[in-house]
């Protein structure tokens, strides 16, 4: 048996893994167009023909629009900016709670606090690691006013259920979709499936613009305070002649020209870069579901899976060494691995302290929040068993790797199940 370069042996792999570069030269030209045109931004913060943006802003709108086949598409500087707006949007304000995921990067919950509303979380579900419907359900109350769900790892949520709840209690949903561009759910593209969705272009995402963000609808009237919120409401409403005015602060959400010529170019190569991921992962599907103990990632019918990430369940009882020791073996050998996520939302200070805005607790000592929410460790069992314990991911499946890169992720677990008895020694 070779031997494991935890032990001292020679890694199976020395070489870095490719980074994921998906900026091409049509995004050059795309950026020179505007430098030619010297138009950066045309935004104006006030209620004229430019208060919707610039040439590249609206073409991005629109293309944006016609490709996912959604009513309105709204641009943004960050998809933080568009999940802050969307709620906004839906009308969530202080003594309202908003049902959350708890393992997910923390933005989706903090827009509840935006508005001074009470972030509820609700438990995933342990194979697709998207928020569980039946703890949605358990975690309602006559408080709850929305619901944020995330599309994590590039899996669509059950959406139809989820929907279905919500239109039983009357919520507004708002789909985070972030990490799931292309994806699909019984033919509807990720992000299309609730009242709102929420698209990120940060720059380690399918497609870029370096950063920002896109919202989308089919309700004109969300669009619209959206679109308000992006751009300095208040000041707009009245000539505007907007009559709700809830949540009519409005921020600087704008995006600029370069960013929508580069987002437009991205959004066309879209199905281009997101096959090579979804191949990667089907490959690694098929050569490690062999391996006892080890879970590739569940896709369930009807479903095209994003692959933001590749996400792997580990059965410590069935492998016999910890998942901490297994994950650094795999790293010795020059496989990129990591245990856990996110730590859960709850567990930040923000909600052990319930500290967020100004000295006195608020939100979460508003007298007129009524409800009794707990973040407690043990809240959300699931979340934190697959963190703590079951969970290990790759960020390698996209169109930069190769299939030598993909073998080597083989032939690393291959190495370390022929060699657990050494590995076992080494803790």
């Amino acid at each position: 048996m070779t031997k494991l370069a935890l032990r001292g042996g020679e890694p199976l792999r020395t070489e870095p893994f490719p980074t994921y570069h998906s900026i091409g030269d049509e995004e050059k030209q795309a950026v020179l167009e505007v430098f030619d045109s010297k138009v950066l931004s045309d935004f104006l913060g006030a209620w004229s023909d430019k208060f919707y943006g610039g040439e590249k802003v609206r073409a991005l709108e629109q293309a944006w629009a016609e490709y996912f086949g959604v009513k309105h598409a709204i641009s943004v500087n960050s998809a933080t900016s568009g999940l802050y707006a969307a709620a906004g949007a839906a009308g969530v304000g202080p003594g309202d709670e908003i049902i959350v995921a708890p393992y997910t990067m923390i933005a989706s919950a903090t827009a509840a606090l935006v508005y001074g509303a009470i972030p509820v979380f609700a438990d995933i579900d342990p194979e697709i690691f998207c928020l569980s419907p039946k703890s949605i359900r358990k975690r309602i109350t006559p408080y709850t006013k929305a619901i944020i769900v995330v599309d994590l790892f590039g899996h669509p949520a059950d959406m139809d259920e989820i929907m279905a709840i919500a239109a039983e209690h009357n919520l507004i949903v708002i789909e985070d979709a972030a990490q799931a561009p292309g994806a699909t759910y019984h033919g509807r593209y990720a992000g299309t499936l609730a009242d709102m969705g929420v698209f990120s272009l940060n720059y380690h995402k399918t497609i870029h613009s370096g950063e920002g963000g896109i919202v989308v609808t089919d309700d004109d009237e969300l669009a619209e305070r959206v679109r308000l919120i992006r751009n300095h409401a208040e000041v707009v409403v009245g000539n505007k002649g907007t009559a709700n005015l809830v949540n009519m602060v409005g921020f600087n959400y704008r995006m600029t020209e370069i960013e929508a010529a580069i987002g437009r170019e991205q959004l066309m190569k879209l199905e281009s870069l997101l096959i090579p991921r979804i191949e990667a992962a089907d490959f690694l599907t098929e050569r490690l579901q062999i391996f006892p103990g080890i879970q590739t990632p569940v896709v369930k019918p009807g479903i095209r899976h994003g692959y933001y990430l590749y996400s792997i369940k580990y059965d410590q009882t069935k492998i016999g060494v910890p998942r901490e020791t297994f994950v650094a073996a795999l790293n010795a050998e020059g496989i990129p691995m990591v245990s856990g996520y996110v730590k859960p939302i709850y567990l930040e200070p923000i909600y052990q302290q319930r500290i967020a805005f100004g000295t006195d607790g608020y939100p979460f000592t508003y007298p007129g929040y009524k409800g009794n929410v707990s973040y407690d460790k043990g809240i959300c069992p699931v979340t934190e068993r697959m963190h703590y314990q079951e969970l290990m991911f790759t960020n390698i499946c996209h169109a930069g790797i190769g299939q030598g890169d993909l073998e080597d992720v083989v032939a690393a677990f291959h190495k370390l199940y022929d060699n657990l008895d050494e590995i076992k020694e080494s803790q």
